[in-house]
């Protein structure tokens, strides 16, 4: 039996001694390196699921822009088709009237020709050289010239109305020509409308899923009103160079409606996620118009991530005015707006489900209570 020594007794004591600190710093660095794989991972995901949300914010944006501009687009081609068909009634009418002023014309020609006939039976060459009755001759001679300046005048008339008449047949023939080429084109651009229509529905709901499925629909909104709220700042300073508009407090309770419909939220109410609401929710016919509560000025149309086609007011005296989710936008930046004129056409971007008016009164930056500004409205 070998006898071990000193020596190698104690390194199998250290040894044994220092395995399991080996053994537990493995794990943890294993741990560790686990942890560090996840934190990537979760990273990964975290870009991944910004890519999508913003492939999906920007498919409803270009969807968006591309339904205002069909809807534009056939708006002005409908604008052109009822000036055409008005002018093309006016000129149905004038040929009416020509042709029924060429017939009394003619009948009345007729009747000069005939009494010419009738006086043309005496012998004036043989009066003229007998010279027997100088009075019954000079009466004939006034007659002469008396139907024949009246029948020159006829004829000059007559040539004038069949040339009016030739000229509004002309124009009435391109006109109906023009007409039938816009109603070709008009149809074209309804079609467009209807697929764009289309594909706006399948980018909200495109939208909306991936902020489902991420579970970001609260930071999404808290995002969309933090962009409202900065560019209504931006608004704010801009709008105190105003120094001509009387503002709204003398309107207070009196304002018009900017669309008609039933209300679908109301100010300070709880939106998805439990955001308190600055403006409210109007119930609005898709296209119909939206009109300015009060004289103002136009300081912003554009879109707007959450709100869509955005247009407000400058009212003065530190009043703004917001109008958000329209489908189109009929006026720019500077124009002066009038109480009543419509300034957009209401629809439904932004991600709206259905049609719908987001309304805001702003006052020195501050949101106030619509509700307390509009007209009382028996609903």
């Amino acid at each position: 039996m070998h006898l071990i020594s000193t020596t190698s007794l104690l390194a199998l004591v250290l040894g044994a001694l220092l395995m399991p600190l080996e053994t537990n710093a493995q794990q943890r660095d294993k741990e560790l390196a686990d942890i560090k794989q996840q934190i990537q991972l979760t990273e990964q995901q975290v870009q991944t699921q910004k890519k999508q949300l913003l492939k999906a914010e920007q498919q409803l944006q270009q969807s968006d822009k591309a339904f205002a501009e069909a809807s534009a687009n056939t708006l002005r081609t409908e604008q052109e088709r009822q000036a055409l068909t008005a002018r093309e009634q006016q000129l149905l009418n004038q040929q009416k009237t020509l042709e029924s002023q060429l017939f009394q014309q003619q009948k009345l020609l007729g009747s000069q020709l005939k009494s010419a006939y009738s006086l043309g039976q005496h012998d004036y060459s043989r009066m003229l050289l007998n010279q027997q009755d100088a009075g019954k001759l000079e009466r004939v001679l006034s007659y002469y010239q008396y139907f024949n300046r009246a029948r020159m005048q006829q004829l000059t008339e007559l040539n004038s109305t069949i040339s009016q008449l030739e000229l509004v047949l002309a124009e009435l023939s391109d006109k109906q020509q023009q007409l039938a080429v816009l109603l070709l084109t008009l149809q074209q651009q309804q079609q467009q409308l209807t697929a764009a229509k289309n594909e706006q529905k399948l980018a909200v709901s495109r939208l909306q899923d991936t902020l489902q499925q991420q579970g970001r629909q609260l930071d999404y909104l808290r995002q969309n009103e933090a962009s409202l709220q900065a560019t209504l700042d931006k608004l704010k300073k801009l709008a105190e160079k105003t120094r001509e508009l009387a503002g709204l407090d003398r309107q207070k309770g009196q304002l018009a409606w900017p669309v008609t419909g039933s209300l679908l939220q109301r100010f300070g109410e709880n939106r998805q996620g439990g955001i308190s609401s600055r403006g409210i929710l109007i119930q609005a016919k898709e296209g119909g118009d939206v009109t300015a509560i009060a004289d103002g000025q136009v300081i912003y149309a554009d879109w707007l991530k959450g709100y869509g086609w955005v247009i407000v007011l400058d009212h003065g005296a530190g009043f703004m005015s917001l109008y958000g989710h329209n489908q189109n936008l009929l006026k720019q930046p500077g124009t002066t707006i009038t109480a009543g004129e419509t300034i957009a056409l209401a629809g439904m971007s932004g991600g709206q489900a259905s049609a719908g008016l987001y309304f805001e009164i702003r006052n020195k930056g501050e949101a106030v209570n619509p509700l307390q500004w509009l007209a009382q409205i028996k609903r």
